[in-house]
């Protein structure tokens, strides 16, 4: 081969022009697709419905009826229900306690066990005495997560009670804590 049959790209304006129309849809492109995913996320997450929420020993020792909330950061059901259970929050906290417990928190392993939480998000319902009195899995409509929440409020029986939705995330088993030491480097216990 001759060393003038090769050849090298050269930078017409045509070239420039095309590179540049490529990178400018590769751009346009980007853009679109991170803000149809930024519009498809809830406006309100979990955490803002959870830093609403009471603790469990505030709630229990109050003379108000409590809904316990138990759900994960992993579950799309819960966080698709996240801004009509804070908007629940403000509209009855004043007569109601409003508790949300991490499954994937430990700690509340003992009242995952008490309420036989096998599915997530699981609403139990608490009445001034802080005996169950319903429970509710899965995405609920706000309708009926509003009416059995003012049912509680007027020591009523739940309209909807022991009611489960198909859109339910199935409960994980907590994760084992991890006591490795920073310094263990990996080192197993003897």
């Amino acid at each position: 081969m001759n060393p003038e049959q090769i050849s090298s790209p050269t930078s017409t304006p045509s070239h420039k022009l095309r590179n540049l129309l490529v990178a400018i849809a590769a751009i346009i492109l980007t853009t679109a697709l991170y803000l149809g995913f930024q519009t498809q996320q809830s406006s309100t997450s979990l955490d803002a419905v959870a830093a609403a929420a009471q603790p469990i020993d505030v709630a229990l020792a109050n003379d108000k009826p409590t809904t316990i909330e138990f759900y994960a950061d992993w579950c799309s059901s819960c966080q698709s229900m996240a801004a009509d259970n804070l908007s629940l929050e403000q509209e009855y906290g004043d007569r109601m306690n409003f508790v949300m417990l991490n499954v994937d928190n430990t700690k509340w392993l003992p009242e995952i066990t008490k309420y036989r939480v096998d599915g997530i998000p699981r609403f139990i319902f608490l009445d001034r005495q802080n005996q169950a009195i319903g429970d509710a899995t899965g995405a609920i409509p706000r309708e009926i997560m509003a009416a059995n929440i003012e049912a509680a409020i007027a020591n009523q029986s739940l309209p909807h009670n022991s009611i489960s939705s198909d859109r339910t995330s199935p409960m994980k088993e907590p994760k084992a804590s991890d006591n490795a030491q920073p310094r263990d480097h990996g080192k197993k216990p003897v």
